[in-house]
């Protein structure tokens, strides 16, 4: 059973890996990454959702690939998105933001993040030693 996270008035950020190629592996600029976060800034623009990006998240298998992230919750990578899916990516954000338990709920979830989810994440105070 998961532990409660306590996130009180934490902001929610994506971040978007500006470096992500498109499926076909293309090198044009700008990226697909590059044009992902200008859709969710865009999108973000009369929020309090922050957008940030980030050079890699690793996920090159699954790109496109974003994270969202907020202090003393989970924390979410997610793939396979379009370079317009920034709007999918603020919606999730909203939902995040609006939960008192850390989790972004499934229900209202964009079918890009429910089919896209790569790895949650905990916050480190979840973390157990082992016995």
């Amino acid at each position: 059973m998961d532990a409660k996270a306590d996130c009180g008035d934490a902001g929610v950020t994506i971040v978007v890996c500006s470096s992500c190629r498109d499926d076909r592996g293309s090198d044009e600029y700008p990226r697909a990454g590059e044009r992902l976060a200008r859709s969710a800034k865009q999108a973000a623009q009369d929020s309090a959702i922050r957008v940030r990006q980030v050079e890699c998240l690793g996920n090159c298998k699954r790109r496109l690939s974003a994270a969202l992230l907020r202090d003393g919750c989970w924390s979410y990578v997610f793939g396979g998105l379009a370079a317009d899916s920034g709007a999918d990516l603020v919606t999730g954000a909203e939902l995040f933001s609006q939960t008192t338990d850390g989790t972004i709920p499934w229900r209202g979830r964009p079918d890009s993040l429910k089919r896209g989810l790569v790895a949650r994440i905990p916050p480190s105070d979840f973390l157990k030693d082992i016995a």
